[in-house]
């Protein structure tokens, strides 16, 4: 049995205004038509004795996960929610226990991804998991190298023994993991041939990894056991208990484990992969036009060459530039050289220390009943355009600070406003006055459109009291 196990926890700054910490990278279709994460679950069909998955995620990203390996058709076994971030190392550590508890039978081989890269050449990528698979069975723990194409400085690398075949294939040993290399080491690396790409894939048994794990990190595996042993299990969602993973110590696999066992082999890939880390990598990964340019939405270029331009909604026109990018959102722009993209976390860390919002939300917030976007906010009001799923309940509550008038553009609103109960449909209305228990439902075929103006002295989204809620929020 072959479990994939699908890391989506980063929160991809350098990809900034379009990922953001509520709605990161790994959930933007920035490379077609689908997102990365199910982009990255399309590619397992094919690769046999493959099990439902399992995601590990925070807190805030569950609906957003479970709504897209839905949309993709993807069966899960487990959605494990961490309740800090810890790094790769524990999040791996209760996915092993996880697979060990549902499984007691068997031995599960884990094949372990991240949500947010991208690999073009799918059937390559198949084989090599196939190719992998007799060495994780013998207790080897595998990670595949990707083939490097350039002296790339933005990743780990991995140094391989060559001359020592494990399987009667191309699987050696590890010699070392090496750091980020400056520009002249990685042409040493590049020239020696012994150096591939760090892509912090990995295939491996459960059980191997735990007995790794409690040999070298058993302060890890232990915070880990006890967050399992009383994790509690909430609708598609495993949550583990909160103070024991918060007392984890926080490492990745790589220091972890695989720097320090004596069973860690690396798998050469030739795959097409990128980790996908900055908009200058999306532009090489991308296909361009004849001057060099990548253009998403509404672009209008003029003598502009090696571009990266991206609209959501608004007409970008740009005359005589070359190498930038450009990115619009609903509520932020961005302007940057292709070769200083990487520092656009330094802009994400500013806005940070200036508590602004676009630090980490966009203007549309996605919701596991639908969505809402902010249309327009001043001194004690805000607005929004609420869209509700058909079939979808908002959980019944009350504010203490803010009342609220709703106004159906689209489809039929069932309406719990205090005592009554109303159906209200296109250009129809409702008050809820402060405190007032209400609830908003779509019980129609097609998406509820309604226009809701919130009014009062606090209006942040944490004035929320929710008395009942069909998804196990509490807030």
């Amino acid at each position: 049995m072959l479990i994939p196990v699908i890391l989506s926890g980063g929160s991809g700054s350098r990809l900034w205004p379009e990922s953001r910490a509520q709605y990161p990278k790994q959930f933007l279709p920035l490379t077609g038509n689908e997102s990365m994460i199910q982009n990255t679950v399309g590619r397992l069909a094919g690769i046999s004795d493959c099990s439902a998955l399992m995601v590990i995620c925070n807190e805030d990203h569950r609906f957003i996960v479970a709504e897209q390996l839905r949309a993709a058709g993807q069966d899960y076994s487990s959605i494990i929610l961490e309740p800090c971030a810890r790094n790769t190392a524990p999040a791996l550590a209760i996915a092993a226990l996880r697979a060990l508890s549902n499984h007691s039978d068997e031995d599960p081989l884990l094949l372990v991804l991240a949500a947010d890269h991208d690999i073009r050449d799918v059937e390559a990528f198949q084989q090599a998991v196939s190719q992998a698979i007799p060495a994780a069975n013998d207790g080897q723990l595998v990670t595949f190298g990707i083939v490097p194409t350039k002296p790339e400085t933005g990743y780990g690398y991995i140094k391989a023994v060559q001359d020592r075949d494990i399987h009667g294939g191309c699987i050696y040993s590890v010699e070392a993991f090496v750091e980020k290399p400056d520009e002249a080491t990685a042409v040493e690396y590049i020239d020696s041939g012994a150096y591939y790409w760090n892509s912090g894939m990995f295939l491996l048994k459960a059980s191997r990894y735990l007995e790794e794990l409690e040999t070298f990190r058993p302060d890890i595996l232990s915070s880990c056991r006890q967050a399992m042993s009383d994790a509690t299990i909430d609708l598609d969602f495993v949550r583990p208990e909160k103070t024991a993973f918060e007392s984890c110590p926080s490492d990745s696999i790589d220091y972890a484990v695989m720097e320090n066992t004596a069973d860690a082999v690396v798998i050469p890939l030739d795959a097409g992969w990128s980790d996908v880390g900055s908009w200058s990598s999306l532009w090489e990964i991308t296909e361009k036009d004849g001057q060099g340019n990548v253009v998403n939405g509404d672009v209008m270029l003029e003598d502009c060459h090696n571009n990266y331009i991206r609209s959501s909604r608004k007409l970008i026109a740009a005359v005589g530039v070359d190498d930038l990018v450009m990115v619009d959102t609903d509520d932020a722009v961005l302007v940057a050289r292709k070769d200083r993209s990487q520092d656009v976390k330094r802009i994400v860390e500013r806005l940070l220390q200036s508590q602004r919002s676009e630090a980490c939300a966009h203007r549309k917030v996605y919701r596991p009943w639908g969505h809402y976007d902010g249309i327009d906010a001043g001194d004690r009001f805000q607005v929004k355009r609420i869209t509700v799923k058909p079939g979808a309940t908002l959980s019944l509550q009350k504010h203490h600070h803010r009342a609220e008038h709703w106004i159906v553009v689209r489809g039929t609103a069932l309406v719990t406003n205090g005592e009554q109960e109303i159906l209200l449909t296109e250009n129809q209305s409702t008050y809820i006055p402060i405190g007032t228990i209400h609830r908003l439902e779509n019980p129609g075929k097609v998406d509820l459109e309604l226009i809701e103006v919130q009014s009062g002295a606090y209006l942040g989204e944490d004035d929320i009291v929710r008395l009942e809620d069909n998804y196990g929020r509490t807030r």
